[in-house]
């Protein structure tokens, strides 16, 4: 093992309450942020994050809400625990560096730190019924927690996020933006993985979807769906798995907390959760939505927050559920068509492949349209 960053080890120790610092090391597959285990010489753990200020460009807002956010959660399973709820559940806490604060500014970087989750693991996809039953409930253990904070007392850290009208705004606009351009032909030819064909079919798909962009976006202007306290980035391996019972422990990555509309979380945890072959696929003509994932999701998150969504809320599950995976689809071609300036991507074409991926899952979910209905309506009448 290579030996400690100095400074990394000198950053960790502002946040370790005095105790000795023993090693830092990487931790998790992220894009966003630079994430650290660190080690206390006593034993301790706990999560180190440089935060990625170019997609959070006001950190502290990020800060402020984790804080709500925590105080409001930690009240609630107080009450809980006064009720002898024995399931067990963990919101990972925010540690308070030695400045006072619960984040360090040093060098141009901002850093923080959580506890750790002990005794619980992630997947980065899933295998069985029971594990999606988990992340639902996951998920609706969040949503249920929060339910009832008021979004007010909440910063919107990332204005545009999940507003699928603004994304469809931004396609149009450069795809003008290249059409106008004299040397668009050229331009397109030097586009890294640049596949004319495969790019007139994603054209074409989003042309025939236009207007399934606005669904949740009218419902929300029209007062018929409620602003709340969502996540914003549910994926599969951001619920925690309990590592002896399977059950789910925590959901973590909480920088994209915000007001929103559940359907934003709902539609994109299924988005994540049932496609078996995964976002990174090469045979995205394969990709199919799975409805066994879907109904044990649905299950666990309705045995956790059933209890408060409202017949509205209801009413457009479906739409959400083929929104979201339609959202990121376009996201991924823009970004294509961009020449790659916000995702990562490891290969020439990789955020056309993304794209298609998305693409023929929104398809699955569209042909498989009457059975997911069916699920939802047992989510809505409580079993």
């Amino acid at each position: 093992m290579a030996d400690p960053d100095p400074r990394l080890l000198s950053i960790a120790a502002a946040f370790a309450g005095g105790r000795a610092v023993h090693s830092v090391r990487p931790l998790g597959n992220g894009n966003i942020n630079a994430t650290y285990r660190v080690d206390g010489a006593e034993g301790e753990t706990f999560v180190l994050q440089r935060l990625n200020t170019a997609v959070f460009p006001e950190p502290r807002r990020v800060m402020a809400n984790l804080l709500v956010v925590g105080r409001h959660v930690e009240e609630r399973l107080r009450r809980e625990a006064a009720g002898r709820r024995e399931r067990r559940w963990v919101f990972p806490r925010v540690l308070t560096a030695t400045n006072g604060e619960a984040w360090l500014e040093t060098e141009g970087e901002f850093w923080r730190a959580i506890s750790h989750v002990p005794r619980a693991t992630s997947l980065d996809q899933l295998e069985t019924p029971g594990q999606a039953r988990e992340v639902g409930y996951g998920l609706g253990r969040f949503h249920a927690l929060l339910h009832d904070l008021p979004c007010d007392q909440l910063a919107d850290t990332l204005e545009g996020f999940h507003i699928t009208p603004g994304y469809l705004a931004a396609y149009h606009a450069l795809c003008r933006q290249q059409a106008a351009t004299a040397t668009a032909t050229a331009t397109a030819e030097s586009r890294p993985g640049a596949d004319p064909e495969r790019e007139a079919w994603a054209h074409h798909f989003v042309a025939r979807r236009e207007a399934l962009a606005g669904v949740l976006e009218r419902a929300k202007a029209a007062g018929a769906l409620p602003l709340r306290p969502i996540h914003g980035d549910p994926k599969v391996n951001n619920v925690l798995l309990d590592a002896d019972t399977g059950q789910a422990v925590a959901l973590i990555d909480l920088d994209t907390v915000k007001p929103g509309l559940v359907h934003y979380d709902i539609g994109d945890g299924l988005r994540s959760a049932c496609n078996p072959l995964g976002e990174e696929t090469l045979t995205p003509e394969a990709v199919v939505f799975d409805l066994d994932l879907c109904a044990a999701l649905l299950e666990g998150y309705g045995a956790a927050a059933g209890f408060f969504l409202t017949p509205a809320e209801h009413d457009h599950l479906f739409d959400a559920i083929r929104l979201l995976s339609f959202e990121l689809g376009l996201r991924f071609f823009s970004d294509h068509l961009a020449g790659n300036v916000y995702f990562h991507t490891a290969r020439p074409g990789h955020n056309l492949d993304r794209a298609l991926v998305q693409f023929h899952l929104t398809a699955s979910i569209e042909a498989r349209e009457a059975e997911i209905r069916g699920l939802l309506a047992r989510l809505r009448e409580g079993r």
